[in-house]
């Protein structure tokens, strides 16, 4: 296992998530998260006692702030970067959180986690299919951004660690939800689909998916998911809906299906 060297830990920031609930060591450059990671996990629907998998965890945002509304779940975590994956095991410890990490490239992951199936299975995969796109100049935001594993192999590769009635929840950008659908029509079912859109009146530029295994219901559309307030954006102070700052700032749970 690779360890952090001396300058990239001292190239780091260290960042509130959750209103400061959570504080997450990140790199200073390269791929940062955002709020996204923070709708995947208020999004999904874990009870305590449950078993959660995120692929492509990165520096841990999404589990951290998962475990921070749902107590007593167990985490797993797998992350391509040995550099990241070392940072999200320092987050888990620095925010007492049970959050196993596992530094692995997802199309080969170890036994360990092949044999498992879990209650959730939880992605923030890569938004830009790097066959159309230009790639970063720094690696970290590369991988995570584009990377060199298909969309259809992450969504693959997820399907086959949901257990019996377990969820698939995944948000994405909105030019890719034909891809997702197709890669999981006849493997995960009774799929709901929640659209977001910057503000009022603007075409959604992501999307939460969630799907269930052994589901029978018939595809629903969620209502679009409004970040901000306003039709315009006005200064510089946030403007986030209601809802979403009660995600990002106290750690509400945000229904796919309100």
């Amino acid at each position: 296992m690779q360890r952090l060297t001396l300058a990239v830990i001292e190239d780091l920031t260290k960042d509130d998530f959750l209103g400061g609930k959570l504080r997450v060591y990140q790199p200073r450059k390269g791929y940062r998260a955002g709020v996204d990671p923070v709708l995947l996990a208020a999004s999904t629907p874990a009870k305590p006692g449950q078993t959660v998998l995120e692929l492509g965890c990165g520096v841990g945002v999404a589990s951290l702030c998962l475990a921070a509304r749902v107590p007593d779940l167990s985490l797993t975590g797998v992350e391509l970067q040995d550099d990241y994956a070392e940072l999200a095991r320092r987050n888990a410890l620095e925010n007492n959180a049970m959050l196993k990490v596992v530094n692995a490239d997802l199309r080969r992951l170890p036994a360990e986690v092949r044999q498992q199936r879990f209650d959730h299975v939880i992605m923030n995969p890569p938004y830009f299919d790097r066959t159309a796109s230009v790639a970063a100049q720094d690696a970290g935001r590369d991988v995570a951004l584009g990377g060199d594993t298909p969309l259809a192999d992450w969504l693959d590769i997820a399907a086959r660690r949901v257990g019996p009635r377990g969820y698939l929840t995944i948000i994405q950008r909105i030019e890719r939800l034909p891809e997702v659908i197709a890669a999981l029509e006849g493997r995960l079912g009774a799929m709901i689909l929640r659209p977001i859109a910057g503000r009022e009146e603007r075409a959604p530029e992501l999307f939460l998916l969630q799907a269930r295994q052994e589901g029978r219901a018939a595809f629903r559309m969620a209502p679009v998911l409004v970040m901000h307030k306003g039709k315009v954006h006005a200064g510089d102070k946030e403007s986030y809906t209601p809802q979403v700052n009660d995600v990002l700032r106290s750690g509400a749970e945000l229904p796919i299906l309100p």
